[in-house]
């Protein structure tokens, strides 16, 4: 599946950044100037977030430069989405 190979490279190049708690994973978000957040893993089990992985991957493929994930959407609504997935 295409959302396992962007997370394997994704974990594999963020071990060469600050590390990350287990059962985290960073991403950054923003159109323009990126901002790293770390979010629990059982966000990707979600329909609205791997929906957001989709469109990740159409934009990037698997090359992500910031060497996390990169999500490009609004900052505003990606803290929406994760304020949403954590009351879920």
């Amino acid at each position: 599946m295409a959302i396992h190979k962007i997370l394997r490279r994704s974990l594999s190049a963020e071990k060469r950044s600050t590390e990350v708690p287990k059962g985290h994973l960073a991403v950054y978000v923003g159109e323009s100037e990126k901002k790293r957040f770390v979010i629990p893993l059982s966000y990707l089990n979600d329909p609205l977030f791997q929906a957001l992985l989709c469109q990740t991957e159409e934009e990037f493929g698997f090359h992500h430069p910031m060497g996390g994930l990169t999500i490009p959407c609004s900052e505003e609504l990606f803290t929406d989405l994760t304020y949403h997935l954590s009351r879920a």
